[in-house]
């Protein structure tokens, strides 16, 4: 039998010209078992001829100078990729993502689609296939789920808490940035009964400007970008955290004064009998062998610093045994583990091969608690 690793998959990405696309091929063309076959654009970069993407981000010349062409079902599906990629906005990949699936909203554009012998995996980056609640969309993201077959099948992309269900996965929806700060330091206290019932765990993260995206806005200029909060109460990404942590949260985003990075800052009210020590059993029985989560030791606390341009998560904690109170911090870099590397561990899981591929140097990152 063929060893996982000696294989090599053909990829493409979607959306290439934004930071996290970027992120993603640049990790790509790191890969050992992965040949970049395409990059896309937008449609809207049908004019003119296409710029190679190296001459958009020249941290990539000389590593990777494919042309980036307008996106659309069929090119994509022409080149035959084991793995597609979708850096796109939401509504974009909603319908990308069914495309290369064979699946269309009505017959007539299903006709249009020539028969496929082998569907590629689709990785989403986008939030069009994370949450299961069809109705949820208009209001979050203003657009109709047209596609709920293929909702229903989407297996969300966090490889520590999803493992299982990415084997057999043909279409992922990798986790959002601010969703897998929050979800990474929560989903084992819920799971082990941690946190008292009817109390919502309050989540504060800040996050760094490229989690806005590539285009411009006042708020985000140099000049102009503040420490600040937005969207109270209506963040998109609260039902995420909520579905996939367990539990419902409050939770109030920030836009920090530096390019990448996030950190979440989490209050917990504990259930009867847990103190500091079951906190730590309970992490680390749910992170100890896994390579992109590691555990500070008591009075070490996370910061963006400490995992940017890595596929880590940092969580450090403290409890306020009299009152019961538990405070976790997490910290990832956004375009990586809440994003482009976390979508890379997603393929690696997917394909059978070890999960840090691609992501570590040699050996790997644990847990250190």
């Amino acid at each position: 039998m063929e060893h996982p690793e000696s294989r090599r998959l053909s990829c493409a990405v979607v959306g290439a010209g934004g930071y996290t696309g970027a992120e993603l091929v640049s990790i790509l063309v790191g890969h050992p078992c992965a040949e970049l076959r395409g990059v896309f654009g937008s449609e809207k970069r049908g004019e003119g001829e296409p710029q190679a993407i190296s001459s958009v981000f020249p941290r990539l010349r000389g590593r990777c100078d494919l042309p980036l062409v307008p996106a659309s079902v069929e090119a994509i599906r022409e080149l035959g990729a084991d793995a597609v990629f979708l850096c796109t906005p939401h509504q974009v990949s909603h319908d990308l993502a069914a495309g290369l699936l064979g699946v269309s909203a009505t017959a007539d554009s299903a006709r249009r689609l020539a028969p496929l012998a082998v569907a590629p995996v689709v990785f989403d980056l986008s939030a069009a296939f994370r949450l299961k609640d069809a109705s949820l969309y208009p209001r979050h993201y203003g657009f109709e789920h047209a596609h709920r077959g293929v909702l229903e099948k989407a297996v969300y992309g966090i490889p520590e808490l999803f493992r299982e269900q990415l084997t057999e996965a043909g279409l992922v929806a990798v986790a959002g940035c601010y969703p897998t700060s929050a979800i990474l330091a929560l989903a084992p206290l819920v799971r082990a009964g941690a946190i008292e019932p009817g109390r919502r765990p309050i989540v504060d993260s800040v996050s760094g400007v490229s989690g806005a995206g590539r285009h411009a806005t006042t708020a985000n200029l140099f000049c102009e970008v503040s420490l600040q909060p937005y969207n109270v109460f209506t963040h998109r990404h609260t039902p995420e955290i909520g579905a996939y942590a367990g539990t419902p949260v409050i939770f109030t985003p920030h836009l920090g004064c530096f390019d990448r990075g996030i950190l979440s800052t989490m209050h917990v009210d504990l259930a009867a009998g847990w103190n500091g020590s079951r906190i730590t059993e309970a992490l680390r029985a749910a992170y100890a062998d896994e390579p992109f989560v590691r555990l500070l030791p008591p009075g070490e606390w996370p910061s963006v610093a400490a995992v940017r341009h890595t596929n880590v998560c940092d969580i450090g904690w403290a409890v306020d045994e009299v009152n019961h109170h538990l405070v976790i911090v997490s910290a990832i870099d956004n375009l990586v583990k809440g994003a482009a590397g976390q979508a890379v561990q997603c393929m690696n899981a997917r394909f059978g091969m070890p999960e840090p591929l691609g992501l570590l140097p040699e050996g790997s990152v644990g847990a250190r608690a």
